[in-house]
C-alpha cells in the first residue's frame, strides 16, 4: 500500500499495523482514539504540529 496525506489513519493501522510505531515516534499518541480512524494523515499532523510530508516518507520508506 502507498501512502499519501489523504490517507487515514484507520486504513494505516489495518493495512500496515506495523507502521504505527512511525506514527507514535512523531508524537501520534491518540492512534486509539475512535476520532483519529476517521482523521487523515495530513489532518493528524497538522493537530500535532508535525511534517505530513515526512511522516508520508517514513511511511512509505
Amino acid at each position: 500500500m502507498k501512502f499519501t496525506k489523504n490517507t487515514k489513519i484507520g486504513e494505516i493501522l489495518q493495512q500496515a499495523p506495523e507502521k504505527a510505531e512511525i506514527l507514535l515516534e512523531a508524537g501520534m499518541h491518540c492512534l486509539g482514539c475512535p476520532a483519529s480512524q476517521e482523521e487523515t494523515l495530513e489532518e493528524a499532523c497538522d493537530v500535532h504540529g508535525i511534517d505530513v510530508e515526512e511522516i508520508v516518507n517514513k511511511l512509505n520508506a
